[in-house]
């Protein structure tokens, strides 16, 4: 069975499900701006239990800084213990060009883990140009950037599974 629905006019549509169950998930942390971090992890893994996660299905690896997310991500996915990795972080712009830095290479390095890996990987990093905004965004005003992460992780996480599992093959009617 095709793990899609038809679409209008006929079409095949592939899509995940907010169903965690059976799935095993990473979670890089910064440690830097931890009063930032801590909500959006505590958004991350709340929501992964709620979506069906069992909680040692989940591997919480903190690192000093963002800079060393992609290095520790990377280590974690070549383990192959996880169907989807979540980046958390926060990088707020100061005065310097120091955030443009850090972040354009943690997007890519987490850019180019997804796209040559074998499973999601997802951006909950924070780029802010303020206190404010990364407060608003770590369970504040603007919800918890943490929570979408990881619901993006799930919805991901399916979605490769049914494409793995043949989701082009004969069959309609069926969301994976």
């Amino acid at each position: 069975m095709c793990p899609c629905m038809s679409g209008p006019h006929g079409v095949r549509v592939v899509e995940g499900k907010l169903d965690a169950k059976g799935l095993r998930f990473a979670i890089v942390v910064s440690r830097f701006n931890a009063f930032i971090t801590e909500p959006l992890l505590e958004g991350a893994v709340g929501t992964l239990v709620r979506l069906g996660a069992a909680p040692a299905d989940i591997t919480v690896v903190w690192v000093p800084g963002a800079w060393e997310i992609p290095q520790a991500a990377a280590r974690l996915l070549e383990q192959g213990d996880c169907d989807a990795l979540v980046a958390l972080g926060c990088l707020m712009r100061g005065d310097t060009i120091h955030f443009d830095l850090i972040a354009s290479e943690v997007a890519k390095g987490l850019g180019t883990l997804g796209r040559e890996g074998p499973v999601p990987v997802i951006f909950g990093v924070l780029t802010t140009d303020s206190l404010e905004q990364s407060v608003h965004r770590a369970g504040a005003k603007y919800g918890n950037k943490g929570a979408e992460a990881a619901q993006a992780a799930v919805e991901q996480a399916t979605l490769h599974r049914a494409l793995r599992e043949g989701a082009g093959s004969a069959g309609h009617g069926e969301q994976a």
